[in-house]
């Protein structure tokens, strides 16, 4: 799982199929204290995320598995996601110079 920030809304008029109803949101990577990393990307939103909100979001193969419920899909046919997310952050603790 990575850290990110909710910057924004895609809004896409047509996109495929298994997408329909699915919120689209523009998130910027960032490392566990919020710093920026990388670039912005489009993650699928499987929380009910909102704008400004510290999130955390898998990517790759794992970016569909949000859309599973037990041993049975929600969805006929799997969208073609690269990243969802999958929480929302209330906090990080960071513990320096433990060994």
């Amino acid at each position: 799982m990575f850290p990110a920030k909710v910057i924004g809304r895609v809004v896409a008029t047509r996109k495929w199929e298994t997408m329909e109803g699915i919120k689209l949101l523009l998130i910027q990577p960032t490392d566990w204290r919020g710093n920026p990393k990388g670039d912005p990307i489009v993650a699928a939103d499987g929380v009910g995320a909102g704008s400004g909100e510290f999130v955390f979001y898998v990517k790759a193969r794992e970016a569909c598995f949000a859309w599973l419920k037990g041993d049975r899909q929600v969805l006929e046919e799997m969208p073609p996601y690269d990243a969802t997310i999958m929480g929302i952050i209330d906090g990080v603790e960071i513990r320096e110079n433990e060994k």
